[in-house]
């Protein structure tokens, strides 16, 4: 006599495996191998991969997104810096490198690329040359100051601060939030070099960016009741130095500080019912009145 063909269900992607095990969400049988443990029963490999489709993405405090923590968009900034100086020490060998430049002859001297896009307001760059400048039309400067240095130890004083502070604040504020913060903190303080000097004296780097980003963190503390105790300090360095070093654009400092201060509390303080809207709409208002500030001054310039 034959035996009875078994009537014990079969797991869905295994059909040779009996189980009398099912899956909480779609009630599939699954067996030991496609188990996947869920907080009441088990599900199955397609339920798992659903639900985390449907799942909202991990948000940090202020809306920002959790792939901060990684820090890509920080390293990123690093290397577009380091990347620039490469290109400037290529076009200008040893001189922009340092050592013959200001602060103390421990600066780089300008090359093709620093020429090219620091801040400068109005100037030929020879007497009797054609005239360059922001108020000539090289609008381009506010933006790409901020990632130009004056040799290695200029570059190297940036990237430490930033490496430190850019990846704190990445984490709290999420990358999109971070660069934005970054690049409209640099842009306030070339914007206020521009507007605060002398229109052929020359400014570049990234401390206008750095600064900001030092305002941001005593913000960001402040609005999550972190401790602030070891920002204060290092800010008053850094501010020491502004005003006490030569050859350091003040203005472009305090602009930079300022800027960064802005953003970040409309970024902290944005109400969480609306906070992406607030923090995109009060970001934009802040751009265009520094872009505004650029026009006033080209135009006083040109006067």
């Amino acid at each position: 006599m034959s035996e009875a063909p078994s009537t014990a269900p079969v797991c869905y992607r295994h059909p040779s495996r009996e189980t009398y095990i099912r899956c909480t969400r779609c009630d599939r049988p699954i067996c030991p191998d496609c188990m996947h443990e869920a907080s009441v029963g088990h599900q199955c490999p397609e339920c798992v991969a659903e639900g985390k489709r449907s799942q909202r993405p991990a948000r940090t405090a202020f809306g920002g997104s959790r792939a901060g923590h990684a820090g890509y968009a920080t390293r990123t900034l690093i290397a577009i810096n380091v990347a620039v100086m490469v290109l400037s020490a290529i076009v200008g060998g040893a001189r922009a490198i340092g050592g013959s430049g200001g602060w103390f002859g421990l600066l780089g001297d300008q090359t093709a690329v620093t020429r090219w896009g620091e801040v400068l307001g109005y100037a030929p760059y020879t007497i009797g040359g054609e005239v360059h400048g922001i108020a000539a039309g090289e609008w381009w400067r506010l933006f790409t100051a901020m990632f130009l240095h004056y040799g290695v130890l200029h570059l190297l004083l940036n990237m430490w601060v930033l490496w430190q502070l850019g990846r704190y604040l990445e984490t709290r504020l999420g990358p999109i939030r971070f660069i934005g913060l970054y690049v409209l903190a640099g842009l306030a303080g070339n914007v206020a070099a521009y507007v605060f000097t002398a229109p052929n004296q020359p400014a570049a780097g990234a401390s206008t960016a750095v600064f900001g980003l030092f305002a941001a963190a005593i913000i960001i503390n402040r609005r999550l009741k972190l401790d602030i105790s070891t920002l204060i300090p290092l800010l008053v360095v850094n501010l020491l130095f502004t005003f006490t070093v030569p050859n350091i654009s003040v203005a472009g400092h305090l602009g930079g500080l300022v800027g960064g201060a802005i953003v970040a509390i409309i970024i902290a303080y944005a109400p969480a019912n609306r906070r992406t809207f607030v923090q995109a709409a009060g970001s934009g208002a802040f751009f265009l009145i520094l872009l505004i500030a650029a026009v006033i001054r080209t135009q006083a310039i040109l006067a």
